[in-house]
């Protein structure tokens, strides 16, 4: 059952519609993502040791630059055999072909296949399972780096799931995996058609949609997250798209005391999901006691 108390300083910035009654036959599904078919490739020496270690991708082979370190390379070697994978010493100009230009590969590159996203469906159903679910929503984000930074982020907070808009945002790419130092094999990601169709259907399940703006009044600290919440991060320099913003149930902003006006984007959902860490663990700290 939904709590009644309302948040604290929600001020003009909550937006819950008083009926939530489900549609007839049900509430409505999302669709399930897309699955790449193409042949990938993880690179350094973190992601690869995770993407061993979650056995969560067929990986086909590891290559290794001659003259790496042994020790540093140890753990992959350990971990190749034990999966039975095939690992081969090859020059460090393969290896840097095979990764891509200018990649930092490490001296190390696993050919696997392509990262798959999360069956949306399964994804939600898994949400609506959850005690206490804590989502993230991007809206639009578009550099690679700042989505593997976000997906690092999101797993080290316990993100139960990461949703991405398959229109006008980057995907899992071979950078973003990179960048995710191992969290890829561990965060659920799914892709949706329609941000706003999923912010409704979160809301059918009872979890509070909060979006993050600049020109919010209420702060991030201000909002009681011992609730189901999602939180919704929008693009580089553009922000939370209008529609979305106007279907959150609230808007936040983190405070800022210098002269520059904003975070990036993966620094800003570190500061919030761990601010709602926070409030939930000194909840359960008080509850014990």
């Amino acid at each position: 059952m939904r709590r009644t108390k309302a948040p604290r300083n929600v001020r003009t910035e909550t937006r819950r519609p008083a009926d939530r009654r489900k549609p007839e036959g049900g509430k409505p599904r999302l669709p399930a993502s897309e699955e790449p078919s193409r042949r990938s490739v993880v690179f350094g020496v973190l992601p690869v040791e995770e993407l061993l270690k979650s056995g969560s991708r067929r990986v086909e082979k590891v290559y290794v630059a001659e003259g790496g370190g042994e020790h540093r390379l140890s753990g992959i070697f350990e971990l190749a055999r034990t999966a039975g994978v095939r690992f081969e010493r090859v020059t460090r100009e393969e290896v840097a072909r095979a990764s891509g230009s200018g990649a930092n590969h490490q001296g190390v590159v696993a050919f696997v296949s392509a990262a798959e996203y999360a069956d949306a469906d399964k994804v939600m159903s898994k949400i609506e399972g959850a005690g206490m679910p804590l989502v993230l929503i991007l809206d639009g984000v578009e550099d690679p780096r700042n989505l593997g930074a976000l997906l690092r982020v999101a797993e080290c907070a316990g993100v139960d799931a990461v949703f991405l808009p398959e229109h006008r945002a980057v995907g899992l790419t071979e950078t973003v995996v990179k960048t995710a130092a191992g969290a890829v094999e561990y965060v659920d990601v799914a892709k949706v058609r329609n941000l706003n169709r999923l912010i409704e259907e979160l809301k059918e399940m009872n979890v509070w949609v909060v979006g993050t703006s600049g020109e919010a009044e209420m702060s991030h600290t201000d909002w009681d997250w011992n609730r189901p919440s999602a939180v919704v991060m929008g693009g580089e320099g553009s922000g939370l798209h209008r529609l979305v913003a106007e279907n959150c149930d609230a808007l936040v902003k983190i405070p800022m005391m210098g002269r520059i006006s904003s975070l990036n984007v993966s620094v800003a959902a570190g500061v919030v999901l761990f601010e709602a860490l926070r409030q939930r663990g000194a909840k359960v700290d008080s509850e014990e006691d």
